[in-house]
């Protein structure tokens, strides 16, 4: 065997969707495991920014610790209902389409098998084969899974994979109570006159953590992204504070 001939565990791995190579995972494994991390950090910073504005417009028009509270609760569970709703209404409708992607592809197959091939033969050509040899992939690959091999060709989608709008609605709304929770704490633990500042604080500090990860899971530079989630959060607050300032003055 040529040391360039996979091995017959290398073969049953990728058939698996498992790596083939220690510490190297496939691009599609990464790059789904990149994006839950991505959303998660999204979902997240969404937390500690829309929670953050409420907790400091509210602590702006009073020092009171029980509408601060009740602020912040109503905040993180409604945000989090909204995340999670959102998630599930779009990624069902995402769903949906590759559902319809995918009979309509069976039913190409059904039909028109010659005009199948043939497509599969030309999209393999395209991508640098010769045409003997993409012809020969295309019925080669036609006879292991006909279905699999236009889905993955055509369309990039793997049937067993597809996407997940409870999954996704739950990582939503796990990912914005996490974010969430820390300016409710930071706005509530420390004495009244301290309230804002410490939240500030806590809150500028978590939006650079987030930013620093996203912007290192997307491949960016990190002090741009930083700095403009930093300004951004820093910005919001200010208006809420002063929203709040302003108008619970005139409302008392």
């Amino acid at each position: 065997m040529s040391t360039a001939d996979p091995t017959s565990a290398q073969v049953d791995a990728a058939a698996a969707g498992e790596p083939t190579h220690p510490a190297e995972p496939h691009d599609s494994e990464r790059a789904g495991r990149l994006n839950w991390l991505r959303a998660g950090v999204l979902g997240a910073n969404d937390g500690i920014v829309s929670t953050a504005g409420i907790v400091v417009g509210v602590a702006g028009a009073t020092t009171a610790t029980g509408p601060i509270f009740t602020a912040g609760l109503a905040g993180l569970v409604a945000g989090a209902v909204s995340m999670s709703l959102g998630e599930y209404v779009s990624v069902s409708s995402q769903r949906d389409s590759e559902r319809a992607l995918l009979a309509k592809e069976r039913r190409e197959l059904a039909d028109e098998p010659d005009e199948e091939l043939a497509e599969l033969a030309a999209l393999y050509q395209a991508k640098g084969l010769s045409p003997g040899t993409a012809r020969q992939v295309a019925l080669e690959l036609t006879e292991h899974d006909a279905l699999g091999a236009h889905l993955d060709a055509e369309l990039g989608l793997d049937p067993d994979h597809l996407a997940n709008p409870m999954q996704a609605a739950v990582a939503s709304a796990i990912s914005f109570v996490v974010g969430a929770v820390l300016p409710v704490v930071a706005i509530l633990l420390p004495p009244p006159h301290w309230r804002v500042g410490v939240c500030v604080v806590a809150v500028l500090a978590a939006l650079a953590l987030a930013g620093t990860i996203s912007a290192r899971l997307g491949s960016a530079p990190v002090r741009l992204a930083v700095l403009r989630v930093v300004v951004g959060g820093a910005l919001g607050l200010a208006f809420t504070y002063a929203v709040g300032s302003l108008f619970g003055t005139a409302i008392g």
